[in-house]
């Protein structure tokens, strides 16, 4: 078994949950370098990893210093959202694989610049989305693929969160220069990506954008409805305003409703099938003959990604799936403030939600200056 060398670059609270995911991976993957540019960080870090009973890393305080130094056969990019364009740049423009938190760029014009890198320099770009990898998304993709499920009808899709004014004390969160969005950009793109890797292509959005009461230059709600190519039409709600907290989609083929409630991750017990009269023997014949007991979370991405390594293979979810969630979201920013349906393909170059999230701007006053005080 070969042990893959990875660096962690950024120290805040998510390479903590990288750090345990790798960890689990039964000596598949160490890491052999971390990058912060704040030395206090590093060492807290380097102590955590010690406590997962990882070996000791190298530890840099830049990117660049560490790419001098090392070549490692994963680079995973932990840092906040402005700076991963630039950084993974950097990295596939040296042939190497790249994993990066979501969201991964903070335009389409950053991403198709992060797919031109890695075209060029012949790296891999793959975006942190690990709802695809629990057993129960990878089940319902195969059964809906496959249509043994029947036809999609409708879907629902709803990140109801809630996050308080002090949240947003971090002077990168709630701006659109460093954050790229609000809840439909960097909390809802989870769930509407696992949405997407179910039903596939999506053909029109039409939404609405608010920001109701947090202080941020973005949204704090969005709510769109999503028609696919396939004829299914899904609601889609995003949102930092609810106390009671919850992460719902809904499936509704001609065959089974199938569900998953949950908050930041879900195992089997959290899924819910029920067939259509007259389907129900075949529907659970189907559903039980899938995958189990595979969690999601970045620790099942990690093991996906290192089988694609072992294979010679481009990790998952490459940058063609990552666009079409990142596409998503650029057309229910752009939808919001022209007040008009956007088809998919149509955000390109030229157009102002193609260079950034907010496009033409919000329709709100701005609350923060660049920075980032209130």
């Amino acid at each position: 078994m070969q042990t893959y060398d990875l660096a962690v670059v950024g120290t805040g609270g998510i390479a903590a949950v990288h750090a345990r995911g790798i960890a689990d991976l039964g000596g598949r993957a160490r890491v052999s370098a971390v990058v912060d540019v704040d030395d206090r960080r590093l060492r807290e870090f380097t102590a955590h990893l010690a406590d997962l009973g990882l070996p000791e890393p190298h530890g840099y305080a830049s990117l660049e210093e560490m790419l001098t130094a090392e070549r490692p056969d994963l680079v995973d990019l932990c840092t906040p959202p402005g700076l991963h364009a630039p950084q993974a740049v950097m990295c596939l423009s040296r042939g190497l694989t790249v994993l990066c938190e979501k969201p991964p760029a903070l335009s389409l014009a950053e991403f198709d610049r992060i797919s031109a890198a890695a075209q060029a320099g012949g790296g891999h770009f793959a975006t942190v989305f690990q709802h695809r990898f629990g057993s129960g998304a990878r089940t319902l993709a195969a059964l809906a693929a496959d249509g043994r499920l029947g036809a999609p009808m409708t879907a629902v899709c709803h990140t109801l969160w809630h996050r308080p004014d002090a949240y947003f004390e971090v002077p990168w969160r709630g701006r659109w220069d460093v954050e790229g969005g609000g809840p439909t950009m960097g909390h809802g793109i989870h769930q509407m990506d696992l949405l997407l890797s179910v039903l596939g292509p999506w053909r029109e959005v039409v939404a609405v954008a608010a920001r109701q009461a947090r202080p941020t230059d973005t949204e704090d709600l969005s709510c769109a409805i999503v028609t696919f190519e396939s004829g299914a039409v899904a609601s889609v709600v995003n949102s930092l305003l609810s106390p009671r907290e919850t992460s719902h989609l809904r499936f509704d083929f001609g065959h089974a409703t199938v569900e998953l409630t949950h908050l930041y991750g879900y195992g089997d017990a959290d899924w819910t099938v029920t067939a259509a009269p007259g389907h129900a023997e075949a529907v659970e014949a189907a559903w039980a003959a899938g995958p189990k007991g595979q969690a999601s979370g970045h620790g099942a991405q990690l093991a996906a990604v290192l089988d694609a390594l072992d294979a010679g293979q481009e990790p998952p979810v490459g940058t063609a799936a990552a666009r079409a969630t990142m596409e998503l979201i650029a057309a229910v920013y752009q939808s919001a403030f022209t007040g008009r349906p956007v088809a998919r393909g149509e955000i390109g170059p030229g157009s102002p939600f193609y260079d950034r999230m907010q496009g033409t701007g919000a329709p709100w006053p701005a609350v923060r200056a660049l920075g980032g005080a209130r």
